[in-house]
């Protein structure tokens, strides 16, 4: 009994600390003014001096590729200056003729920036598509964005200030999924996101170790090609050529402010939500077995990678402990000191409950939307089974591993953050 307690005590511990740790980077741009004023957008943009060229990996995205094209040649940007390419595998006959069809169309309106690029060989996946299209940019800097992004106009402006100001080679802008009452497990799903890149992700870059988010990244191309793009086996390629840059020592510029978001929707159905998080997961655990996190040159920025792309691991231990926690509690009697320490971290996890409430209400009003009593209830209600599907995901993930199984599971897109109650245009003014 002796050695249940202690292992009782032990986990309990690890996982007050682990959760304590993980509030404070949830929290930390609001902890730390230094830190909050960092991740501001320039209040003013300077006269364009850097050239883009976008590009959008598409895959059956007959749904949505159309407008995503239109919302990007029509930015708030010299057309000269912008250059756009959708990216398809020659097998998605749908997206390639919907992208053209798109193109005549603007090309009878005069605008000639525009392009698709097709690939014929494997793996068909994100990041060889992007190394396909690599080499037929010409600009100065390269960025992606996803086939069902909703940009902001300015966004172009945006990053050329910084890197103009800043003098950095790399940004990562923010981006935030919007439909958060569309399914049950929507909000929590939203509200990842948004301390994700509001918080989390500046506490990375502070400390020099950054896991880049997927789109709305921006890369000197020069850096990008010498750095021989991205891992085309890897699942999370994002989070990968981030490490991978900063292990080179390159500084990374995060700017996360609501009016200039890239906006994105959660997964449209549970098989869907559970095929991404698996994907991001198995992708850690790719990247932290491919160890180039190792080659960062302090220990500090060794571990914060290790403790990230490691945590998919413990997620699905986390799982199993969540169902055998309920069993103890129905019948395992322990002493009241032990009983104790063995709540502590289920005080964190209420404090990350009612964070993530305050975040929802900060969320809404950014955006002009409204949280109501009724989908805080909800996301108490969701909560335990959430954390169990996160688990679950990271399971299979592991079992994926196993097998050696590295096939991209697309998630699909059916535009529902175009939708969004009450409003006609997601960035509408």
């Amino acid at each position: 009994m002796i050695l249940v307690y202690a292992a009782l005590v032990t986990i309990s511990v690890l996982l007050t600390v682990q959760s304590a740790h993980v509030l404070y980077m949830m929290l930390y741009t609001w902890d730390q003014p230094k830190a909050e004023k960092r991740a501001r957008a320039p209040e003013r943009f300077l006269p364009p001096q850097y050239s883009f060229s976008v590009l959008l990996p598409a895959r059956h995205e007959e749904d949505v590729i159309q407008t995503t094209i239109d919302r990007v040649v029509h930015a708030d940007y010299p057309t000269e200056l912008l250059q756009v390419f959708v990216i398809c595998s020659v097998d998605d006959t749908g997206t390639i003729a919907e992208a053209r069809e798109k193109i005549d169309e603007l090309r009878r309106a005069g605008l000639r920036n525009v392009d698709v690029v097709v690939f014929d060989d494997k793996p068909v996946n994100k990041p060889h598509g992007l190394n396909a299209a690599l080499p037929h940019t010409s600009h100065d800097v390269v960025t992606i964005f996803d086939a069902e992004d909703d940009i902001h106009p300015a966004i172009f402006n945006l990053v050329n200030t910084i890197m103009v100001d800043d003098g950095v080679n790399v940004v990562q802008a923010g981006v935030q999924l919007m439909n958060f009452q569309s399914r049950w497990y929507s909000a929590l799903n939203v509200l990842e996101y948004f301390f994700w890149f509001k918080s989390r992700l500046h506490y990375h870059a502070h400390y020099g170790s950054v896991p880049l988010g997927g789109n709305t990244v921006f890369f000197k191309r020069d850096l990008l090609v010498r750095l021989g793009g991205w891992d085309d086996r890897n699942l999370t390629e994002d989070a990968d050529i981030g490490l991978r840059l900063s292990g080179m020592g390159e500084r990374v510029r995060v700017v996360y402010d609501d009016r200039y978001v890239t906006k994105e929707e959660t997964p449209p159905t549970l098989g869907q939500f559970i095929k991404q998080r698996t994907r991001w997961s198995q992708g850690f655990m790719q990247t932290l077995s491919k160890g180039t996190w190792k080659q960062m040159p302090t220990r500090q920025q060794r571990w914060l990678a290790f403790y990230v792309l490691a945590f998919p691991h413990g997620q699905a231990l986390l799982g199993f402990y969540l169902l055998f926690s309920v069993g103890m509690i129905l019948v395992l009697k322990v002493p009241v000191v032990i009983a104790l320490v063995s709540y502590l971290p289920v005080l964190l996890l209420t404090a990350h409950f009612l964070t993530a409430v305050a975040g929802l209400y900060e969320f809404t009003e950014a955006h002009g939307l409204e949280a109501s009593p009724k989908a805080v209830l909800r996301m108490a209600i969701a909560w335990y089974p959430y954390q169990i599907l996160l688990a679950y995901a990271a399971v299979r993930a592991m079992r994926r591993q196993l097998l050696g199984r590295h096939d991209w599971e697309k998630t699909q897109h059916v535009g529902a953050h175009r939708i969004q109650p009450g409003k006609s245009d997601s960035h509408a003014v």
